[in-house]
């Protein structure tokens, strides 16, 4: 039992000092998005590059590897304890981890900081040619860690999924989303025919950036970000950052002309921060502490975003609350009105922009040229064309410039590649949680329209933030919900809330 004690415990301290490195290098990446000089690019690069490189040093010590062999073989220990997730979950990551050249590690981090950095000018400048030779750099190199990490039968797109929804394949998710697809531009057609027009004039009108950073600051608080753990920035592209226990940071970026935007993006990533800010703080660095998948870290922000955000109830408590912080802006419209605003439906060719119906193809299309990407089938100069192509494709319109397609994203810049079918994942797990806690939680709706949202956020916290990795994502989605996972209930979603918006039906046989 002692030898036993002391391996797991000399195991963890080990795989903390790995994870300790990493969020060292999260913060310098959160500080290159938001305030870094431009002229620091190079510099930073080479930190990054150095930080990564010493963080996979630790991540495959071979007393990682003694440690793990030795702990496996015993049968003492219960495989759903802390110890026992911790050795199942890290012997995972282990034996990726040791596939991987330090070299290429480190080179990753390298391109990938200075590919940002020309991501964010070549987006500013809309001039696609200024970040093609950084893409076809990162598209090389994940390709490379692709081929190391790829296992028989497997596409090389599945190996780099594997990070962020481990346990599913690329063939799973084309089985997910081409029936999904098929419905959703059912749906589209159906809004589009319906006459209807919703007054989204009433989100575009003047609303000054500084009154905004008080209202969503004060949105995401009363959901439950914690802002004495966490704090919000501005970036090119809004996204969340957990640093470590109680260091959770948030970004967005403001339009006004535009409220959605920012509006939209902080409860999106302050979904993200309640999912950070609710991990068990003592496991730091171990699987019982860490988010599950990327896919299930989606259901958090998108339900907060969505199925709370978007809701009447939600505004019950904030519209009156929002004409304060612009007066003179919303004089004489109802709350209704707003709420209608706020769910209009149209194609966009920002994805981050995107209403609820149309957000899905837009991941759906990335997905594609991913594959594509990757398997050799798309070279990197043909990516604006091909993207304007399956944009017609899937919305029957055609981005004038690479900053409104191809451009838009900072995820290829990042090397994020595998990442974009987690947001169409996190958006069926959200429904089917929202569903869930419905059932269980008798008068959510009072509960928002006054405000009150810690309910909800307990129930997520139980079933889902303090689970950490003890299950493989799907089941840990099961297991809340009580029964296995479908798209119906984000498909009832739709159709109810939009057939209500716009006075249309669903079909009998979609």
């Amino acid at each position: 039992m002692a030898d036993k004690l002391n391996a797991g415990a000399e195991l963890m301290e080990l795989l903390r000092a790995g994870e300790l490195l990493a969020s060292c290098g999260n913060v310098l990446s959160w500080d290159e998005q938001t305030v870094m000089p431009p002229g620091g690019a190079a510099h930073r690069s080479e930190q990054l590059a150095l930080l990564a490189g010493l963080a996979h040093d630790r991540r495959v010590d071979p007393r990682i590897g003694e440690l793990l062999s030795l702990l496996q073989n015993d049968a003492g220990i219960e495989p759903l304890s802390d110890l026992g997730v911790t050795v199942r979950e890290s012997r995972r990551l282990y034996d990726r981890h040791v596939r991987l050249p330090r070299r290429l590690v480190s080179e990753l981090s390298r391109v990938t900081s200075l590919a940002q950095q020309a991501w964010v000018e070549a987006r500013r400048e809309n001039r696609f040619e200024g970040f093609r030779p950084w893409l076809e750099q990162v598209v090389r190199l994940k390709r490379e860690e692709a081929e190391a990490l790829v296992r028989p039968g497997e596409e090389l797109y599945d190996a780099l999924l594997e990070d962020y929804e481990p346990r599913m394949t690329s063939r799973e998710v084309a089985e997910i989303f081409a029936p999904l697809r098929r419905e959703l531009t059912l749906l589209v057609s159906a809004i589009d025919s319906s006459g209807h027009k919703l007054p989204v004039d009433l989100v575009h009108r003047s609303y000054p950036v500084a009154s905004q950073r008080v209202f969503v600051k004060h949105a995401a608080a009363a959901i439950g970000f914690d802002f004495q753990r966490g704090y919000l920035a501005e970036s090119a592209h809004p996204f969340c950052s957990g640093i470590g226990p109680g260091d959770c940071r948030l970004t967005t970026r403001y339009d006004e002309r535009a409220l959605n935007t920012a509006l939209f993006g902080v409860l999106h990533e302050a979904g993200h921060g309640i999912y950070e800010q609710g991990l068990r703080e003592e496991c730091f660095g171990l699987p019982p502490g860490q988010a599950v998948s990327l896919g299930v870290h989606e259901s958090q922000s998108r339900l907060w975003e969505n199925l709370v955000g978007r809701g009447r109830p939600f505004w019950r408590h904030f519209f009156p609350l929002l004409k304060q912080t612009f007066p003179g802006t919303l004089d004489g419209v109802a709350e209704d009105d707003f709420h209608a605003a706020l769910n209009h439906v149209a194609p966009t060719f920002i994805r981050v922009e995107a209403d609820e119906v149309t957000y899905n193809l837009h991941i759906m299309l990335r997905f594609e040229l991913e594959r594509a990407l990757l398997g050799g089938n798309l070279a990197v100069s043909d990516v604006p064309e091909a993207w304007r192509q399956l944009f017609q494709n899937y919305f029957g319109r055609t981005p004038a410039t690479d900053r409104d397609g191809c451009l838009q994203d900072i995820h290829w810049s990042a090397g994020l590649f595998g990442y974009f079918p987690t947001y169409t994942l996190g958006n069926l797990y959200a429904a089917e949680l929202m569903a869930a806690a419905r059932g269980q939680i008798s008068d959510l709706d009072s509960q928002f329209a006054r405000g009150e949202f810690g309910e909800l956020r307990a129930w997520l916290r139980e079933s889902i933030h303090r689970q950490g990795r003890r299950y493989a994502p799907r089941e840990l989605i099961e297991r809340a919900i009580e029964r296995p996972v479908t798209a119906e209930p984000l498909l009832a979603h739709l159709w109810g809330k939009f057939g209500e918006l716009y006075g249309i039906s669903r079909p009998a046989v979609a």
